[in-house]
């Protein structure tokens, strides 16, 4: 690999990182298109990433352990388990465009429905998610997105956003399910044979910009109204989705 190159990916990590510190999730769905248009092994840029958001969650979930909803985080956590094995095998036996076209998709849907979920979730709070159990499938999805894609967090926060979570609640279970699970991605990601030698010749440059990223984002946190931040943010989200689906 080249220096330019190098930066380019630190550089992408950085800008995942700050995203989850600020706003508690999202660095998968930024960092992962744009690594797609790097020439990174798509394996590689797949674990990078999910040792990135473990290093953030371990930096960022001590702070709020008291705010957890632990009910829905056992539930969270134990389907997310059985989801894994699922998203391994998809993201071993799918060709390369399908998980492309499959993440573009994925990342146009996404971002509408967060362009428009303030009218989403007054719906379904009136009829759905009053209790815990709904938190099964969506951290089952939350495993098979992921190990295949890392995008763990998606499940979860729009489970979140139903459930009626506070803002403290929001921010320390989202943080305590990315570190259980993250554990279980990234440990599925090393026997499931994504790991690949230039791994950690990329995550040990980035591990101090992952420190400063948390940092910094923790500071914006309490400093910038999220919800002009997010409008950008989602808005950008849509347009990486559909420059994924013209590049496939």
């Amino acid at each position: 690999m080249t220096t330019t190159l190098i930066i380019l990916i630190i550089t992408v990590v950085f800008i995942g990182a700050l995203m989850r510190a600020t706003f508690g999730f999202g660095e998968a769905i930024v960092s992962m298109p744009l690594l797609t248009l790097l020439p990174v092994d798509l394996h590689t840029s797949i674990s990078l990433i999910g040792l990135a958001g473990l290093t953030v969650a371990c930096l960022s979930v001590a702070a709020g352990w008291r705010h957890i909803d632990r009910s829905s985080l056992v539930l969270l956590a134990t389907s997310t388990f059985l989801g894994i094995p699922v998203g391994l095998i998809l993201v071993s036996f799918a060709p390369a465009v399908i998980i492309t076209v499959s993440l573009g998709i994925f990342l146009i849907v996404y971002g509408v429905y967060s362009l428009v979920k303030a009218k989403l979730v007054n719906q379904a709070r009136k009829t759905v998610l009053q209790r815990s159990v709904w938190a099964l499938p969506f951290g089952f999805a939350s495993g098979v997105l992921g190990s295949a894609y890392n995008f763990n967090g998606v499940p979860v926060v729009v489970y979140g956003t139903m459930k009626g979570w506070q803002r403290d609640q929001f921010q320390a279970t989202l943080q305590a399910h990315f570190l259980i699970s993250g554990v279980l991605v990234v440990f599925g990601q090393a026997i499931g044979g994504l790991w690949t030698k230039d791994l950690f010749f990329l995550f040990m440059p980035s591990l101090p910009i992952i420190v400063i990223a948390t940092l910094l984002g923790t500071f914006l946190h309490r400093r910038i109204p999220p919800h002009k931040f997010e409008r950008y943010v989602f808005t950008l989200i849509v347009l990486l989705g559909i420059l994924l689906l013209i590049k496939s």
